[in-house]
């Protein structure tokens, strides 16, 4: 016998209930790549090298398929870092490695991605003849972020060629490294403690005073990463600042794998065109020169390593860290979900 027409239609619905599940389940299966792009993407850092790619990223459309809006918002100080991290109000943050492990520590929603920035702070002084930590001692020092980078690693490295930071310095501490950047263009201390572009351009001012004015001679006196690599029998490079997800972005490894890509991608743009890169940024941020900028892509340690593959660097100043001042990255050691997966 053959089906009558009601049987007959009541196994098209069930053909066609299980094609649309096995329809869904497909939809359901494919890479979250194949979604809707995100309506925003938030990007923010400091004016300082880790945020030039950033800046480019935003600026070049290279996001353009997974956020069909990119931003660049500046934070000024760790205070206002805190904030955009601890208040969910960025997507990508730029960061101080000390800060992303005390913010991960204190329950922020937060994972490094990489580490790019490998040590870009100098003493610049007045005075050309300093080599070591150890010539500046009892002169008066303008330092900004007190209780932060820089003023932790000058901490340290004082502390491990056997000087004490409070009783043989005079730390003058100051609200930014421009506010320390002003002092000496203002002749009112002799020496502070940068970090690029900010050395560049006071370098680069004091030679575009009018012949009239008398310029104060500078120059790049110490190298912080020499004497951390002298002091501590290490390699000259500090794992200084890096790239962090925050939020419910940890969740898309698709993404985070994307920007991590574009990231080094834009670093290497930068790289390869300092003179237009500080063009770029200098647009973005009308604090900064271009030629200072460009000057820092040129000269500085930057190469974007997964967090994951820079684990043994973070971990050594880390385990420092702790030693002098547990409080700068939150009491304890960060655990394995801070390091993420390597981008190999």
């Amino acid at each position: 016998m053959f089906p009558s027409r009601s049987t007959g239609w009541r196994l098209q619905r069930r053909s066609l209930a299980r094609m649309l599940l096995a329809a869904c389940m497909v939809l359901a299966a494919l890479p979250a790549t194949q979604a809707q792009p995100l309506p925003r993407l938030v990007l923010g850092g400091p004016l300082a090298a880790v945020s030039f790619p950033l800046i480019h990223m935003a600026e070049s459309g290279a996001l353009a398929d997974i956020a069909q809006s990119v931003e660049f918002q500046p934070w000024r100080d760790p205070d206002q870092l805190r904030v955009l991290a601890l208040e969910g109000k960025a997507d990508i943050l730029a960061v101080p490695t000390n800060v992303a492990a005390n913010l991960y520590n204190r329950g922020a929603k937060l994972q490094l991605l990489n580490v790019s920035t490998w040590g870009i702070l100098w003493l610049v002084s007045r005075e050309a003849d300093l080599k070591t930590l150890a010539d500046l001692k009892g002169k008066e020092i303008a330092m900004p972020f007190r209780a932060d980078m820089p003023d932790l690693l000058f901490g340290l490295i004082s502390e491990a060629q056997g000087l004490d930071p409070r009783k043989d310095f005079q730390l003058r501490y100051v609200a930014s490294p421009m506010d320390a950047m002003q002092l000496l263009l203002a002749r009112r201390v002799d020496h502070a403690l940068l970090a690029e572009p900010m050395v560049s351009m006071a370098l680069n001012r004091t030679k575009s005073f009018p012949a009239s004015v008398i310029a104060p001679e500078l120059h790049r006196s110490i190298d912080l990463q020499v004497e951390w690599g002298r002091v501590l029998q290490r390699s000259p490079r500090i794992p200084q600042a890096g790239i962090a997800a925050i939020g419910a972005l940890r969740e898309r490894p698709d993404l985070v794998a994307r920007i991590q890509a574009a990231y080094r991608d834009s670093l290497a743009w930068c790289q390869a065109n300092p003179t237009e890169c500080g063009r770029m940024v200098a647009a973005r941020l009308e604090m900064l020169d271009a030629n200072a900028i460009a000057d820092t892509v040129a000269s500085s340690p930057l190469e974007a390593v997964p967090a994951a593959e820079a684990r043994e660097e973070l971990e050594f100043f880390y385990d420092a860290l702790m030693r002098r001042n547990p409080a700068a990255i939150g009491g304890r050691m960060p655990d394995d979900a801070f390091y993420g997966r390597s981008a190999h």
